[in-house]
């Protein structure tokens, strides 16, 4: 099985068995995740924003305004990048015991940013076609001046790992004979019905992609 090398900063130490490494693992956490938070250095002080990604590959891409100034003042230097889904609240028998169940990711590497047009282009519509699968054919080419003001930056999956919490609360021994009402609650993230634009053209359907029980 492919996994990445272990590295002093992605070797999970706290509860090392959460810890995973495997390509298939971090793949599928990255692919659905919506939202990352990506940490840079700005004129010296440390900043982190939210922003979409998406993978290609062994790469993790990331995009914003060409005039963000993190995204700017990352570009072609290092970055920390953090990926997690909440899976659940871990209801325990004492305070201390509570907890998350979850999947993260974390990742370390260059921000190389994508400066061939094409190349962009070819990346966003990868980012379009992991949001919803059938929508790039559909929308009008983008612009020069869109693509000019959209900045793409890549890293290489290199230094990576993923940790994972799953299960029921993990209680002191003598807790579990307390008459007190311990488990998991779920979390889950849905889609709601889709809301049309107020000013959508009359006789334009919902297109078949955006449909329940489209994949």
């Amino acid at each position: 099985m492919d996994a990445f090398k272990e590295t002093k900063r992605t070797r999970v130490v706290r509860a090392a068995k959460r810890g995973h490494y495997d390509h298939k693992t971090v793949y599928a956490i990255l692919d659905e995740a919506l939202i990352c938070h990506v940490g840079a250095v700005i004129e010296d002080k440390s900043a982190v924003i939210p922003t979409a990604h998406w993978r290609q590959d062994n790469r993790l891409y990331i995009h914003g305004s060409s005039g963000n100034r993190l995204l700017r003042a990352a570009a072609g230097r290092e970055v920390c990048i953090a990926v997690t889904l909440m899976d659940g609240l871990v209801m325990a028998r004492s305070g201390f015991h509570h907890s998350v169940n979850y999947r993260s990711v974390i990742v370390y590497g260059i921000a190389e940013p994508v400066d061939d047009a094409a190349e962009k282009l070819d990346a966003l519509e990868v980012f379009m076609e992991k949001i919803a699968p059938g929508r790039w054919p559909e929308l009008r080419p983008a612009t020069k001046k869109e693509i000019d003001s959209t900045l793409v930056l890549v890293v290489d999956l290199k230094e990576v790992s993923a940790k994972v919490r799953s299960g029921p609360p993990i209680d002191d021994e003598p807790d579990y004979a307390l008459p007190i009402w311990a488990g998991v609650i779920p979390l889950r993230v849905t889609t709601g019905a889709p809301v049309p634009d107020p000013q959508l053209t009359k006789g334009i359907d919902l297109p078949a992609y955006l449909r329940p029980g489209a994949p």
